[in-house]
């Protein structure tokens, strides 16, 4: 359900109320139901929020929403990221989480959470990838978005810009060209084209404006190319988004965060979705944040949301996790 502050009771109530979700999957709510049936009631809804107890008593019923009740909430703060909201977020997911382990879900979709919610409450994780990964013990992993016709894959995630030539090693750069080629077969792609986005202004220039090129990305390239991956690189940074947004590559790795969800965002910020590499079950989540400004005012945006559950429906059928 997400952080109740913010806009996740939303987008999950709307997009269950969606047909698009509703013919594509049986959706069932992990959360807070006094939440939930507080924002049908704020939303004026024809919906009804039934509590079940058990995965097996969830069901296709048109105007229903089946909610596994994780009370932690009730009442709650609005439109601010609190120590209660913190600590709500970590007990639906690490619900979910179990469920999935023990495959009484066929994946989970996460709403979003407020990390400095998460910092109130005392949790370790700075987000959801992290967290997820701590939970399944999966050592090898990374965060994908998806929006129009990019696809961007992570070497690095949440962290300081001044951290990252040191975290981006020749191993993990190959370990992520790897996830980017598993992420692509979970697509449905059988020959992915995977580009490598460099770190520095124009790549490096041969060394001219940084070496971490030279010593690191273009060893880590030669690594997964002799493991039979298709792919190439380094790029400038300044063209290959271009390039995919033509469709002349099927995927970006990129170095850092804002590296990848900048040009992804400035063309599918409504429709974007993240999607967790390597974990042993299909994991996505809408692009966005909380968005406590507009929250719980009925005007947050699902389509982000919606994209999100169907795209883990779609992974579901080609993922072999």
């Amino acid at each position: 359900m997400g952080d109740p502050g913010g806009i996740g009771p939303e987008v999950v109530v709307k997009s269950l109320h969606s047909a698009e979700v509703r013919d594509t999957c049986l959706p069932v709510v992990i959360g807070d139901s006094s939440v939930i049936a507080e924002m049908v009631m704020h939303l004026k809804l024809p919906l009804k929020v039934r509590t079940i107890e058990d995965l097996k008593e969830a069901k296709h019923s048109k105007g229903t929403i089946d909610i596994l009740d994780v009370p932690a909430t009730y009442p709650f703060a609005k439109n601010k990221p609190t120590a209660e909201g913190g600590r709500a977020c970590i007990s639906y997911i690490k619900k979910a989480v179990e469920l999935a382990l023990n495959k009484h879900v066929e994946g989970i979709v996460t709403a979003p959470i407020s990390k400095e919610a998460l910092k109130m409450a005392g949790c370790r994780w700075p987000g959801h990838t992290e967290m997820l990964a701590n939970l399944t013990g999966t050592k090898d992993y990374a965060m994908m978005l998806t929006g129009g016709s990019l696809r961007v894959i992570l070497v690095t995630i949440h962290t300081a810009l001044r951290n990252v030539p040191d975290l981006m090693t020749k191993q993990k750069i190959a370990t992520t060209i790897r996830l980017a080629n598993k992420a692509s077969g979970m697509l449905g792609m059988k020959k992915p084209r995977i580009a490598v986005a460099g770190l520095n202004p124009h790549a490096g220039e041969a060394g001219m404006f940084g070496d971490e090129e030279i010593k690191k990305i273009i060893p880590a390239i030669k690594m997964a190319a002799r493991e039979g991956i298709f792919v190439s690189g380094p790029y400038p940074p300044d063209t290959i988004f271009h390039k995919a947004y033509k469709g002349e590559v099927d995927i970006i790795v990129c170095m850092y965060h804002d590296q990848g969800l900048i040009p992804l965002k400035m063309i599918a910020f409504d429709t974007g979705v993240n999607v967790t590499v390597g974990l042993p079950f299909v994991r996505t989540s809408p692009d966005h944040g909380t968005a406590y400004d507009i929250a719980w005012k009925g005007i947050a945006d699902p389509s982000s949301m919606i994209e999100a559950i169907k795209l883990a429906v779609s992974l579901k059928t080609y993922s072999t996790v």
